[in-house]
């Protein structure tokens, strides 16, 4: 057993982009860490093609001390409240995934009484508890002029331009102390333990550290090329691993934009639509066995339309999965060189964030065994939440009642399904879905957006045991109450999405034509 020391000391990051500033930044700025150096090539471009987060950011951007006026313009960024997603259970169908919880927390009370209300006027799942649906399709911004920063009446998230936060998160980085080292890494020194030594870049230079954060990306030259962790595949779960991205300019400077991320399945993937200030990102998520590269581009050329002819997209190829060991020794992967997957619900920054805060709990001064020991234990929880996203992801998919294409006929397949997935399905089908089916401290998604996802694309669940089981009927009859009540003075307060993000840029309010989507 060794007790040798082990201290935090230098930090070196390596990779720019989203998860390399962001790790500068939430090192520098909310643990106030010194000695922080990060090593970035102009050679090397970010993958980021527009970023969608989920609620979490608004707390890692508050504890970075900075304004979010500053942050939306600086990222050109946008209100998100959820994600529409349309034609994913038949083919004609829309439901939302909204941010806002149910209506008091009471998520698992409710589900029973809206399950065993099957009459024709029973509203969606998501509109019965939550008046979020309603203002989104409004058009309307999550909260108010006067409202605090990071907070208002509705929750919700962000979209920006990757490279343009990327730069953001790097200036408030420098101004905190942080060491900005331009170079391109042609040799990893390792030390006689196995541990890294330092970074050799190709002009000679040697950048020495104690601790080394990998973000550099798919190639994950670090934790993979160097300390050998190796990829788990899920390929054979989650079928997509190309997509086709493209920058449209809005054909107006007062075109209303969308307060959530838009989702339109097709035959062999997705679009994902995102509003800017400026522009709509817009890509086509695929998979390849299933559709060629041109039959791809064609595809997101007729969902752009003809604003999209003068444009090239931008083609990603990824696999999909993620390393088994994320810290080995002293280096521990953040990002893409950790694992990726696919955009839908905006999994990557959250995984950012959690990996951010453990390292940041873990990474103290001790000894080389409890060094060790709090590798294996950020290992157990990253792996664990990676797999439990996995399956959160499926469940878009695997419930499908679409057969028009092979693409969605292989996603129901049961033998595409995660055991422990088709477990839950299982017994969802006669019960709705417990609190005892999740493991909150490795759920990236908690047990109510399974729900809006679950009741959104159309399951089934036969109440087995019977609606007397399930105490509350009345309680939920009025709390059902107070959300369809409580509809006519949000959409009555709350400002129109482009209005508000004027407002924060600092410039007179457009006229909004029309604040209708969908």
């Amino acid at each position: 057993m060794t007790t040798d020391t082990f201290s935090p000391g230098r930090v070196v990051i390596l990779g720019g982009g989203t998860a390399g500033w962001l790790a500068a930044a939430y090192f520098s700025r909310t643990l106030k860490m010194p000695n922080i150096a990060l090593v970035e090539s102009s050679e090397i471009g970010i993958i980021g093609v527009g970023e969608g987060t989920f609620p979490t950011i608004r707390s890692t951007l508050a504890n970075l001390g900075i304004s979010e006026r500053e942050f939306l313009v600086r990222a050109n960024a946008t209100f998100k409240q959820g994600v529409l997603f349309n034609g994913w259970a038949d083919g004609a169908d829309s439901y939302f995934h909204p941010f806002n919880l149910p209506i008091g927390g009471e998520d698992e009370a409710l589900l029973p009484h809206w399950i065993a209300d099957d009459s024709a006027q029973r509203p969606s799942w998501a509109d019965a508890v939550t008046v979020q649906e309603r203002v989104i399709r409004a058009g309307l911004a999550p909260k108010l002029m006067q409202d605090p920063d990071f907070s208002g009446p509705m929750n919700y998230a962000y979209h920006f331009d990757a490279a343009r936060f990327a730069d953001y998160l790097r200036d408030i980085s420098v101004a905190a102390g942080v060491e900005r080292i331009e170079g391109t890494v042609a040799q990893v020194e390792k030390q006689a333990d196995g541990d890294i030594a330092s970074l050799i870049l190709s002009d000679g230079r040697r950048v020495g550290g104690d601790f080394f954060i990998d973000c550099s990306g798919f190639r994950a030259l670090l934790i993979g090329e160097t300390l050998g962790a190796s990829f788990t595949s899920c390929g054979d779960t989650l079928f997509n691993d190309r997509a086709l991205a493209m920058q449209v300019p809005y054909p107006a400077a007062d075109t209303p934009v969308r307060p959530y991320t838009l989702a339109t399945a097709h035959e062999a993937g997705w679009t994902w639509d995102i509003g800017l200030t400026e522009r709509r990102g817009v890509g086509y998520v695929y998979s390849s066995r299933h559709c060629s590269d041109d039959e791809a581009e064609a595809t997101l050329r007729r969902y752009v339309g003809t604003q999209g002819d003068a444009l090239t997209p931008r083609q990603l190829r990824f696999a999909t999965g993620y390393r088994d060991q994320q810290w080995i020794g002293n280096c521990a992967a953040v990002g893409l060189s950790a694992g990726f997957f696919e955009p839908l619900e905006s999994t990557g920054i959250m995984l950012i964030e959690s990996a951010l805060r453990m390292i940041g709990d873990f990474l103290v001064p001790g000894d080389r065994d409890a060094r060790d020991a709090a590798a294996r234990a950020f290992n157990s929880h990253m792996a664990g939440r990676f797999a439990r996203i996995v399956n959160f992801l499926k469940l878009h998919y695997c419930i499908t009642r679409r057969i028009d294409t092979a693409y969605w006929r292989d996603n129901a397949d049961p033998a595409s399904i995660p055991d422990s997935l088709r477990d839950m399905l299982a017994q969802w089908r006669t019960r709705p879905p417990s609190r005892f089916d999740f493991t909150v401290d490795l759920e990236t998604f908690l047990p109510p957006s399974y729900h809006y996802i679950l009741y959104g694309m159309g399951f089934h669940t036969r109440l087995a045991a019977g609606a007397a089981r399930y105490p509350g009927a009345r309680d939920a009859q009025q709390a059902f109450a107070r959300v369809k009540a409580a509809s006519p003075g949000a959409l009555a307060n709350l400002p129109d999405h482009r209005a508000l993000l004027d407002h924060f840029h600092a410039r007179p309010a457009a006229t909004i034509t029309s604040k209708a989507f969908r």
